[in-house]
């Protein structure tokens, strides 16, 4: 009797057993996507219908088809690999996104459901879908020459030196000449690059141009104004553009137990008010700098947002535990009531590497 229980718990562990390896298998990934989302960028209206593609690949032994896709607005619709695909093969799924549906940022869900137990991948496409101005001349207030640009300045925005940053301009062709995209000319930084997105901009008509922002090309961290220039061969348009952009070194993410390992700025204080004062006397604070990581500490930058600063720092490293003054000067001259000064510290710290120190006053 004894011996008929121990064969019936070992039958029952075995079947609990390969129970568990069989769900465990089930949530192994059956598809293999390139990416699982698609950034369409800025789309204007009249550009219709925009395209996003996402390949996969099948990588189980069972044969395998997409049964539905379900997407979370009318303004998509799917085209699908139809066929039943053997381990290794490849399919496409292609996202047809109509930008008349709405205005603004959108991001958009698609789900594929698959014959196998366990397949149901999520995809997104986003971007920004700009309608038709009504009023082109009060939209595009911007003349430069023919063309008219929403706002004076292109503003790239945060810039990282791990890879470049592309920004959309909308811009509208008050003329009477159309600008292809062929005949576009440039000049300006290495750093800084532009083209144009659509083949042409028709007279009474929009198109979209792009700047390509290197961070890493312009070897510098701060807040940045460049002018670059832009013309086409085939048009007496001749414009110049100031692009602006904050650019930030960038650091990969590390291990949570290397946290006191690396370099750490602490900055005493963080701001300093210094109350009310004249604008004929200059103000100096002195700010402590201390390294509190186990590695040494690169001052690469310290950036005040006004020429009325002056920063002074007796080095830019920092053994562990060392600590140092920089010297802030003041110049209120020409300044009157509530006044407030940034000074960003920029440094290999890899959790904090821009800290912001702030100088509070008010002027009479």
């Amino acid at each position: 009797m004894i011996r008929i229980e121990k064969t019936l718990y070992t039958l029952l562990f075995l079947c609990f057993f390969s129970q568990l390896t069989l769900a465990q298998e089930t949530i192994t990934p059956k598809l293999i996507w390139a990416v699982n989302k698609v950034d369409l960028g800025t789309v204007l209206e009249e550009q219709g219908p925009q395209l996003a593609e996402f390949q996969f690949t099948h990588t189980q032994d069972s044969l395998f088809f997409i049964e539905t896709v379900v997407t979370d607005c009318g303004c998509t619709t799917v085209e699908y690999t139809q066929d039943t695909l053997q381990v290794g093969e490849s399919g496409v799924l292609q996202v047809s996104f109509d930008p008349s549906s709405g205005a603004g940022l959108f991001s958009r869900m698609i789900i594929v459901k698959g014959n196998l137990f366990g397949v149901q991948d999520t995809l997104y496409i986003e971007g920004n879908a700009i309608p038709r101005a009504s009023d082109p001349a009060g939209t595009y207030r911007t003349r430069k020459g023919d063309l008219g640009f929403r706002l004076s300045k292109v503003n790239v925005g945060e810039v990282f030196t791990n890879q470049p940053k592309l920004k959309q301009v909308e811009v509208y062709n008050f003329g009477k000449t159309p600008f292809y995209k062929d005949s576009l000319q440039f000049a300006g930084p290495e750093y800084i690059q532009f083209s144009q997105l659509t083949d042409s901009i028709m007279p009474n008509d929009r198109g979209l141009l792009q700047v390509l922002y290197d961070g890493k090309l312009k070897n510098d961290l701060g807040y940045f104004e460049d002018q670059v220039s832009l013309n086409w061969k085939d048009s007496t348009t001749f414009i110049q553009l100031d692009v602006l952009a904050d650019v930030f070194e960038y650091y990969a993410p590390f291990a949570k137990d290397d946290l006191n390992l690396v370099p750490q700025l602490v900055i005493d204080p963080k701001e300093k008010d210094l109350k009310t004062i004249k604008a004929n006397a200059i103000q100096v604070v002195n700010v402590v700098l201390n390294n509190r990581g186990k590695q040494v500490l690169e001052i690469k930058k310290v950036q005040g947002n006004c020429e009325c600063l002056k920063l002074e720092l007796p080095k830019t490293t920092l053994e562990a535990g060392e600590s140092i003054l920089l010297k802030v000067v003041f110049d209120p001259k020409g300044r009157q009531g509530i006044d407030q000064r940034n000074i960003y510290i920029f440094t290999n710290d890899p959790l904090n590497p821009v800290q912001l120190f702030l100088l509070k006053s008010r002027v009479e």
